[in-house]
């Protein structure tokens, strides 16, 4: 992406007092992560879940080609009160059918200079970015119980309420859990995961066009599929049929990338805690489900492209994310294990989680940002609006770059 261009659309503003342009490591860095933390300090919700982003503002967008990073300016001394990050890819929107969305994330407005429209100016001008580069449609992920962000994008910037897929949470313990008996369990080259996924995935929404670079990033770490024993020897994937009973998923190593911690947690709370350690060292074998020591900085693996089908679809899913989980134990600093799936999903009731520290509902809001006129259909038969047009799915497929 050409810094020169991108400049062009985000010139300032100096008779509004705002300037918005795009980030500058060596210039921004610095400020950027000043302002990162004091929004951090500022939340009063406890116990709070602080982002380590391990000095790179960038991190959450660079394994995405098409992405940008803008600050916003106020006042003489041109402090930075305001950061936004996005991208644009190409998705399914299921039936099959691709479009150009653009992803929003990481909005963030200096505590002392909040109700300015700052924010709105930075979605804005994210905006106007993100159609420059051929997005049909934006959407943004954000808690439910977050109203200050769903009121800027709901009222202010026009988006919709439109999926609410389930986040789930598996931390990881210090002992390995069991495989199921007469369950073996391979790892997919990634040709071959590519040509599952598409198949699988076909029809689903947000399924990105570029998978392949998905699955040869080094922050994969595979793509693992979970069949009964006897099945191994008579399945052959060059045929391209799948086995009659299977499990899929693929595993994203985020601890590169970020750190989560957890604080502000009262002292019997975190005794609790460090107690269910103690005890499980000095009786190991009981194998206790101890708590991880989340007060500390912690890695976190993502679960993404979750797929089963056949007779003992949900028996090979459960092993195939106690697969996973023994891969996070394995890797010093990992903390817990993460999926994120549709909500009318089937593989939903087959992922291991603690309920407590998962959440119903992640909130997923969109926007058309071309006009009706603008709007090439992709079938003539298929609505050319995405968000009311009826989903050919229940499945949503959770980009591992989005998390």
């Amino acid at each position: 992406m050409s810094v020169k261009i991108a400049k062009e659309y985000f010139p300032k503003l100096a008779d509004e007092g705002v300037a918005v342009r795009e980030y500058d490591e060596e210039r921004d860095k610095v400020a950027v992560e000043e302002l990162e933390r004091q929004c951090e300090v500022e939340q009063q919700v406890k116990p709070l879940l602080v982002t380590d982003l391990m000095g790179d503002p960038l991190c959450r967008t660079r394994s995405l080609p098409l992405h940008i990073m803008l600050v916003a300016e106020y006042g003489e001394g041109e402090n930075i009160v305001g950061v936004i990050r996005g991208c644009v890819k190409s998705v399914t929107r299921g039936n099959s059918v691709h479009v150009k969305l653009a992803y929003i994330l990481g909005l963030r407005v200096s505590p002392n200079h909040r109700r300015l429209g700052i924010g709105t100016k930075l979605v804005r001008e994210l905006e106007e970015w993100c159609k420059q580069n051929g997005a049909e449609y934006a959407y943004m992920a954000t808690d439910c119980t977050n109203k200050a962000s769903i009121n800027l994008f709901t009222k202010k910037c026009e988006y919709l309420k439109f999926r609410t897929p389930t986040v789930l949470v598996q931390p990881v313990h210090a002992h390995h859990k069991p495989i199921g008996s007469g369950i073996g369990i391979i790892k997919l080259i990634p040709q071959l995961a590519e040509s599952i996924y598409r198949r699988i995935f076909a029809n689903s929404e947000f399924f990105p066009r570029d998978i392949d670079n998905i699955l040869r990033n080094k922050l994969n770490l595979g793509t693992f599929m979970a069949l009964p024993k006897r099945s191994l020897s008579k399945w052959d994937p060059k045929t391209g049929i799948l086995p009659p009973s299977f499990a899929i998923l693929s595993v994203w190593n985020t601890k590169e990338v970020f750190k989560l911690q957890v604080k502000g947690v009262s002292a019997l709370t975190y005794l609790c805690c460090m107690g269910t350690r103690l005890l499980d060292a000095c009786l190991p074998w009981l194998r206790l489900p101890s708590f991880p020591d989340v007060f500390r900085q912690f890695g976190v693996y993502f679960l993404y492209g979750l797929h089963m089908g056949g007779k003992y679809a949900s028996r090979l899913m459960k092993s195939l994310c106690a697969f996973a989980h023994n891969m996070a134990r394995d890797d010093a600093g990992c903390g817990a294990v993460v999926a994120e799936v549709g909500q009318g999903d089937p593989v939903r009731e087959a992922i291991p989680h603690w309920k407590r520290f998962s959440w119903a509902e992640d909130l997923w809001c969109i926007k058309k940002l071309v006009d009706a006129k603008h709007d090439d259909s992709h079938e003539k038969c298929e609505p050319s609006d995405w968000i009311k047009s009826q989903s050919s799915s229940s499945v949503i497929f959770v980009d591992p770059r989005d998390f």
